[in-house]
């Protein structure tokens, strides 16, 4: 089994390359996925980040609302590192889990794991291949603006605590820009995914 890792930033357009692989018949896991999923109530990282973080980020249901969360680390880097150390170790369980049990069903297949940080915490050495989706950072900030509401310097402060992409294509394999239509980008992530196709395993 090849196995992928597919990273962006901020807006731009690393989901759109994921689903579009999928498509084409891989296996995608995204992580940002699973790090809700082990927040809810039961789930593996729930009542560590509610001891840690305090009953103030909960809704009436007992649900953490992760931007009352987020609320707490934005500008907190140690408070960062603190939830990224109850939330990454159970993600990286279910990821490895579910590479597994793919590997056992489609010994030849192609499984992508989609994370905006496989280069910063390092996990992107323990894949085969990096794909980067990019665009620029201005189209970054105009895509989240209209994606998620927020304003020009909301996302220029959220930008500004990534790393570049342009620093990111250094450690990429592919680089599919994704500046222009859906169509190429398409276009390009089906062309990467025949080269994966084409490598021996």
């Amino acid at each position: 089994m090849l196995r992928v890792a597919l990273t962006g930033g901020l807006a731009s357009g690393k989901s759109f390359v994921g689903k579009t692989l999928e498509r084409l018949g891989c296996l995608l896991i995204q992580a940002d996925l699973l790090g809700h999923e082990v927040l809810l109530p039961g789930g593996e990282a729930y009542q560590a980040v509610v001891r840690e973080f305090g009953s103030g980020i909960l809704d009436k249901e007992g649900r953490i609302e992760r931007r009352k969360l987020a609320a707490q680390v934005f500008d907190e880097p140690e408070r960062l590192t603190v939830l990224n150390s109850l939330v990454h170790p159970p993600v990286r369980v279910r990821t490895r889990e579910m590479l597994d049990e793919f590997a056992a069903r489609e010994p030849k297949g192609i499984a992508v794991v989609e994370a905006a940080i496989h280069i910063e915490t390092g996990g992107y050495r323990n894949y085969d291949r990096l794909i980067l989706a990019w665009c620029p950072s201005g189209q970054q900030i105009e895509r989240a603006m209209d994606r998620d509401g927020l304003t020009r310097e909301e996302a220029a402060a959220r930008l500004s605590r990534q790393m570049p992409l342009e620093e990111k294509r250094k450690y990429a394999h592919y680089v599919i820009d994704t500046s222009r239509s859906k169509q190429e980008t398409v276009r390009q992530t089906e062309e990467v995914y025949r080269q994966l196709r084409s490598i021996e395993q």
